[in-house]
Parts: C-alpha cells; sequence; structure tokens
C-alpha cells in the first residue's frame, strides 16, 4: 500500500500535551491504513524536551492561529483528512469539519464550543489557576504535578499520572483556554463552530465520564448543539476515562473504538489498496 492510496488522518494536540504524544495513535491508524500526520501548533518546538526549554515559543497563540495553521495544512493535502482532536484538539477538529475541510472528525473530550452554556465544578477547580489572571492570554503556562493529576490524569494510579507528566507535558499558551471559557460573551468569537453545516461530513463527539478538564456534562450539552443538522453526529462515553485517555494505558481502546467507528460511517475510513 502506498502513500498515494492511503487516506490521511490529521492527530490535534491540545493544551499540554505535545504532538508527539499522539504516535501510539498514529502507528496504529498507520496499519489500518491511514497516513497520519502530527502537526505541531504554531510556534511548537518538534520535541517534547526543546519545548519545555522554550516555552514563549507559543506565549499568545490563539485558536485562529491554531486552526489557520491546520487549516493550510490540509490544504496542501492530495485529500480531505479524517481529523482526530483532543481537548482544544478536538474543537479545532470541529471547527475545521464544519468548514468543509475534512472528510470525518473524532473529537475527544473536545474544548468548549459556543453555544454550550453547561459548568461543571470540576472544570472550574481544573482550569482556575490560569484563568484568574487575565495576563495569561500573553503567556505560556505549565501545569505542576498536582494541576496534572487533577485536571488530566484522576482516573489513573498516582504513579501513571507522575509518569505521564514526566514524559508528555509542555508549556501551553493560555489564550485558548480564555477564548472558548469566554466564547459566550464574546460577539465574532473564535470559539464557534459551524453546527448547522448539512454538508460536512461525519463527527464522532468522545467523553470521560471522570473527566474534570472537560466534563462529561459539556460534551453531551455539546452533542445537542448540533440536533439542527441532519448530517452524521454521534456520541460515546467511556465511563472510567480522565482526560488523559488518549495517552494512559487505556488510549488503545480509544483507537481502536474510533477506527471502528470510522469504518461503519465513512467512505474516507477505508483507504484503497495499492
Amino acid at each position: 500500500m502506498t502513500a498515494r492510496h492511503r487516506t490521511p488522518v490529521m492527530f490535534i494536540h491540545g493544551l499540554w500535551l505535545h504532538s508527539t504524544s499522539w504516535q501510539g495513535w498514529a502507528d496504529t491508524f498507520s496499519d489500518a491504513g491511514y497516513e497520519p500526520l502530527l502537526p505541531e501548533w504554531p510556534g511548537e518546538p518538534d520535541t517534547v524536551a526543546e519545548a519545555r526549554r522554550r516555552p514563549d515559543d507559543q506565549a499568545g497563540v490563539g485558536l485562529v492561529e491554531i486552526s489557520d495553521a491546520h487549516a493550510r495544512m490540509i490544504r496542501a493535502l492530495p485529500a480531505p483528512p479524517v481529523l482526530v482532536g483532543h481537548s482544544v484538539g478536538g474543537f479545532i477538529a470541529q471547527h475545521l469539519l464544519g468548514e468543509g475541510l475534512a472528510a470525518a472528525a473524532v473529537a475527544i473530550c473536545p474544548g468548549q464550543i459556543k453555544g454550550v452554556m453547561a459548568i461543571a465544578p470540576a472544570q472550574a477547580r481544573s482550569t482556575f489557576a490560569v484563568l484568574r489572571d487575565p495576563g495569561n492570554t500573553r503567556r505560556a503556562i505549565s501545569l505542576n504535578r498536582e494541576q496534572f493529576r487533577y485536571g488530566f490524569a484522576n482516573a489513573v494510579t498516582e504513579q501513571e499520572s507522575d509518569e505521564l507528566f514526566e514524559e508528555w507535558t509542555v508549556p501551553s499558551p493560555a489564550r485558548p483556554l480564555f477564548q472558548l471559557a469566554l466564547g459566550n460573551f464574546t460577539p465574532h468569537s473564535p470559539a464557534r463552530v459551524d453546527t448547522r453545516n448539512e454538508t460536512r461530513g461525519p463527527l464522532l463527539l468522545l467523553s470521560g465520564k471522570l473527566d474534570h478538564t472537560v466534563p462529561d456534562l459539556l460534551i453531551r450539552s455539546t452533542y445537542k448543539q448540533y440536533r439542527h443538522s441532519r448530517a452524521t453526529t454521534e456520541f460515546q462515553c467511556f465511563e472510567d476515562r480522565g482526560h488523559s485517555l488518549i495517552i494512559d494505558h487505556g488510549w488503545p481502546d480509544l483507537a481502536r473504538a474510533s477506527l471502528s467507528w470510522l469504518g461503519s460511517h465513512t467512505q474516507a475510513a477505508h483507504p484503497r489498496a495499492a
């Protein structure tokens, strides 16, 4: 099977995780016949170590810059890709799908789109350290070990949480978090997604029932935002998972579920043999 016959799949990471955290997913999708892409956000260095050494390279980057960078990559591809995004990356995946730039999308614990009014106490606690200082919109912020444990890895052991923290966490721009949090109060907000597009590809929304950063309640509310579109939108919840579900020991379950769903809902998910 040659690359020119393989459906592109673009993995879009969220805050505080590096693009290379998708490598296991990329290998799994490659084995299934896809051509994986793991783009960095604007200003993000190529490795975790380098991103930690140069946090200010991403300072001030927002949703528009992230979305535009991915859109430029998509337009250079030979075919519309499948998008798989997590957290803020899940928001970006929905936005690009709504713009008609993708064949299908899987949005995992996606950031809160404009129109979703639900708020959960755990979400407020997990984001307060960043949102309490408006000056953070111009900065790149790091999570400490305890913040990562609460916001990402509350559904795994403390040992695994510490291992994930050491392996994958990087500083990230705080601006996207402010933009998503204030989306319902900002005219022409970049947190807007075209949920009424009826010609877009299929969308799967995945949640983790134990997620503190993007609680299941928000994903269910996001699902309702698509009720006016006849395009395929589906929702699945993983009962025992938190926000680290794409990198912790259970990530293969998510990857297999995503592949299975794509295989059932879009021709783009069936790469042709060479």
